[in-house]
């Protein structure tokens, strides 16, 4: 099972964080180490002073595919979820600067956190779907799928030209605007379209 990520898909967030808009999608993996049990806390790694949240629309690969045409894409997965892609923001600018991968800042352990799945048939059209991310019972991301730079299928295509994908593979489809660090005793909670998707508390 592969953890694929897409880096830099809103215009918001891009200018928060000073990067330049990139000419096809930005695309990096996290191992399945990364993953984060259900119902566990995340505790935040000794080895960072700035772990931020990352809230993002995920889709789960529903069979095998390579170089998929974009009309075929969206039968490649059934469900969409809810996530948080927890990135060392600290070791990711410091990597950045030295042009060196960035797999420390978003692959360490427990770094993807993937709540409950929803069918795509019980939502509405994929390329309009609201989503929020609240710390301590206040919105600090709030995204639509609608201005993602590449949508979901566009997706597809770009990342099966380059790697096979397989069922069970999740895709982290980019956060929009306003991440921002995580404490210690935070309880963030995930929604997608009202429903929600994922509770947890920071340790």
């Amino acid at each position: 099972m592969k953890i694929i990520c897409i880096g830099r898909n809103y215009k918001d967030h891009i200018k928060e964080l000073n990067n330049e808009i990139p000419e096809s999608p930005v695309i990096f993996l996290k191992p399945d180490t990364s993953l984060l049990n259900k119902n566990k806390p995340f505790f935040i790694p000794s080895f960072s002073n700035k772990i931020e949240y990352e809230v993002e629309v995920l889709i789960r690969i529903n069979r095998i595919g390579k170089h998929i045409k974009k009309n075929f894409a969206h039968k490649y997965y059934n469900e969409v979820g809810l996530g948080v892609d927890f990135t060392a923001r600290d070791i990711q600018n410091t990597l950045k600067t030295k042009g060196l991968p960035w797999e420390k800042s978003k692959g360490f352990d427990n770094s993807a956190l993937v709540g409950e799945w929803l069918s795509k048939k019980n939502l509405p059209s994929l390329n309009e779907l609201n989503f929020r991310l609240e710390k301590n019972g206040k919105i600090v991301q709030s995204g639509f799928t609608k201005d993602m730079i590449w949508n979901i299928d566009q997706l597809i295509v770009e990342i099966s030209k380059f790697f096979t994908l397989k069922i069970g593979d999740i895709i982290f489809t980019g956060t929009p605007s306003g991440v921002g660090i995580i404490e210690v005793n935070d309880g963030l909670k995930g929604y997608l379209e009202d429903s929600l998707i994922f509770s947890i508390k920071i340790k």
